[in-house]
């Protein structure tokens, strides 16, 4: 099979998507998955190690893929362009798990931005959901990466969501229990993810450095991410 072009990797997911072959056991727990849990979370942009994995991370996490436009896109990136460029990236997170990064937490967007951070609340938080005001947006390096964690709880709630801009990705989630109980999960660019209980708390998750960011065996490239990420309020 001929190396995609990045621009097809990073782009337009279809055409990898019915390029995959998967292994028959994992083609049948799929198959189940997809019945009992339609719609929260593509079940062909998962991965997991075995059931168990998924049932445990079903609940809390989903994913949408393009949830945003091409033109949201860039007018998002416009956005917050300038803002990013007076910074540096650095190379180690005051907890060491982000390395290659640079970041802001933003309150105030434009018309049309502030229309899809909306649209973000709306989908991930409940009526009546208190919510940090600011958005926390992460500027990844084209060779950054973030390392296994499990999200600090002084700092936000129970449930963070993100879009993803300019690159696709890989997510790794692995048991805190169970190290060989895993899932890497496909998240395209443009997408929205949610992620809440089980899947924020019982597993680390990280996004796979470029060398290592191969999902079922077909290299999906990384460039520059950035991620734009919606918290709801800890607990007092």
């Amino acid at each position: 099979m001929a190396a995609p072009s990045a621009r097809r990797c990073l782009g337009d997911m279809s055409w990898w998507l019915s390029a995959v072959t998967r292994p028959r056991g994992v083609a049948v727990l799929i198959a189940g998955f997809r019945r009992h849990h339609a719609g929260a979370l593509p079940p062909e942009h998962i991965s997991p190690s075995s059931a168990a994995v998924l049932s445990l991370l079903s609940p809390g996490l989903t994913l949408q893929p393009d949830f945003i436009t091409a033109e949201e896109e860039a007018a998002l990136c416009r956005e917050l362009e300038p803002v990013l460029r007076k910074k540096r990236y650095e190379s180690g997170h005051w907890d060491d798990a982000i390395h290659g990064f640079r970041e802001v937490e933003r309150l105030h967007w434009s018309p049309d931005s502030s229309a899809v951070i909306q649209r973000v609340r709306d989908k991930a938080f409940p009526p009546g959901e208190n919510q940090l005001s600011l958005v926390h947006v992460l500027d990844l390096q084209k060779d950054g990466y973030i390392k296994p964690h499990v999200d600090s709880v002084k700092f936000c709630g129970s449930t963070i969501a993100g879009i993803c801009l300019l690159s696709s990705s890989i997510m790794r989630l692995v048991s805190v229990d169970d190290p060989e109980e895993r899932a890497d999960l496909l998240l395209p660019r443009r997408c929205l993810y949610i992620m809440s209980g089980d899947s924020r708390y019982k597993f680390t998750h990280e996004i796979l450095r470029s060398e290592e960011s191969i999902f079922n065996g077909v290299p999906v490239p990384r460039e520059r991410r950035i991620s734009v990420i919606c918290r709801n309020l800890p607990v007092s």
